[in-house]
C-alpha cells in the first residue's frame, strides 16, 4: 500500500493551467491513500453551495476519481469551507471520519499586549483550521488515517498593528502576531498528540499514519509534541506510545519539501505507529521540481505546480501485506 500526501497550494479555479503540472505529479504518487492539503471550493451558478469542482476537474480521469473521499467541513453551515480543506482519497473504503479543531484542547484565552486601540479585555485564540481522522478499512484491520496542516510560521494578525497583508507597523505587534500563530501551531500538535493517545489507549496495536503539512521541523516544539520521544518523557516504559518519524528514511540530501530563501526545509511529514512502522518499507519525496516560495512570492507567482513536495510510503499492508 502507498500512502501520500500533497499540500497542492490554494487548488481553486481557473485549474486548466495547473492540471498539466499537478495531475502528473498525482499519477506519479500512484497512491492508495492521498492526504491532500489546501483544497479550495467552489460556489456553483445560482447556488450558494460550495463544491469541491478544482478537485473533481485535477483528478477527472485518473483513478483517484472513483476513491471514497473525506474532507472537512465548514463548522456554521456543514458545507466545504472556501479555502484549505482537508481532502483524503482512499482505494479503500472509508468506514468513519471526523474532524478535530478544539475537541481536546480549548482556544486560548488572553489580551494581546500590542492592540490598538488598547484593550483590557481578553480575546479567544483559537485554531485556524481542524485536521481529519478517517478510519480505513484496508481488508481485514482499521488503518488510522491523521490528515493534518498545521498554523505557518506567519505572523496572525494583531489589531491595528498591520499597514497591508506582509508589512508590519511596528516590531512588537509583529513578534506578538508571531507568538499568537506559535501558539496555535503548537496547540493543534498537542490536541493531535492526545487524538492519538487515544486511539493507542483503546488499542496499542493500532495502525495510525499523521500525513500533512505540519509547518515545523523534526526539532521545533510542535514535532516533539506529537512524537513523544522517551528522551523528552523521560520514560522508556512509553516508547511504543510514541510515533516514529517516517522522514528519517530519507537521505539528507533529498530531506526538503519546501525551498525559502534559498534554504531548505522539511515542513512536510508521515508519521507511523510503531504498529504501522512494523509494515513500513521506503518512503520518497518529490522535489526535484520545487521552486523557492519566496522568490515566487515576491514576484507575485502562485506555483503552477506547488511550493510544497509530495511525500509517498509504502507499507506491507492490504493488498500487499505479507503473508
Amino acid at each position: 500500500m502507498r500512502i501520500a500526501t500533497f499540500n497542492v497550494e490554494n487548488l481553486d479555479e481557473p485549474i486548466g493551467p495547473r492540471i498539466a503540472v499537478l495531475r502528473p505529479a498525482l499519477e506519479r504518487l500512484e497512491a492508495d491513500i492521498l492526504c491532500l492539503q489546501e483544497v479550495n471550493s467552489q460556489k456553483r451558478p445560482k447556488s450558494s453551495e460550495r463544491k469541491l469542482a478544482a478537485l473533481e476537474a485535477l483528478i477527472a480521469g485518473t483513478p483517484y476519481a472513483n476513491y471514497a473521499r473525506a474532507s472537512t467541513l465548514s463548522e456554521r453551515h456543514g458545507g466545504a469551507t472556501s479555502a484549505h480543506n482537508l481532502v483524503t482519497l482512499s482505494r479503500y473504503p472509508i468506514t468513519s471520519t471526523r474532524q478535530v479543531r478544539h475537541e481536546k484542547v480549548p482556544p486560548v484565552t488572553l489580551r494581546l499586549v500590542t492592540a490598538e486601540p488598547a484593550s483590557d479585555a481578553a480575546e479567544e485564540i483559537a485554531f485556524d483550521r481542524p485536521f481529519l481522522v478517517s478510519e480505513i478499512d484496508t481488508g481485514n484491520e482499521t488503518l488510522y488515517v491523521i490528515n493534518a496542516h498545521f498554523r505557518a510560521p506567519l505572523a496572525s494578525p494583531v489589531a491595528g498593528q498591520k499597514l497591508g497583508p506582509f508589512e508590519w507597523k511596528t516590531v512588537g505587534g509583529w513578534a506578538e502576531g508571531y507568538y499568537l500563530s506559535s501558539l496555535k501551531r503548537t496547540g493543534q500538535a498537542l490536541e493531535l498528540r492526545l487524538i492519538v493517545d487515544d486511539i493507542l489507549a483503546r488499542d496499542e496495536d493500532a495502525k495510525i499514519v499523521v500525513a500533512g503539512d505540519l509547518n515545523a521541523e523534526e526539532y521545533e516544539s510542535a514535532m516533539r509534541i506529537i512524537i513523544g520521544a522517551p528522551e523528552n518523557t523521560g520514560n522508556t516504559n512509553l516508547t511504543h506510545l510514541s510515533l516514529v518519524l517516517l522522514d528519517r528514511a530519507i537521505s539528507p540530501g533529498r530531506l526538503f519539501s519546501v525551498i525559502h530563501h534559498g534554504r531548505p526545509q522539511m515542513l512536510d511529514h508521515m508519521l507511523a505507529s510503531y504498529a504501522l512502522y512494523g509494515r513500513f518499507r521506503e518512503i520518497a519525496i518529490h522535489n526535484e521540481t520545487l521552486g523557492d516560495e519566496a522568490i515566487g512570492y515576491a514576484k507575485g507567482m502562485e506555483a503552477a505546480g506547488s511550493y510544497h513536495a509530495p511525500l509517498v510510503a509504502t507499507f506491507a499492508l492490504g493488498d500487499d501485506e505479507e503473508e
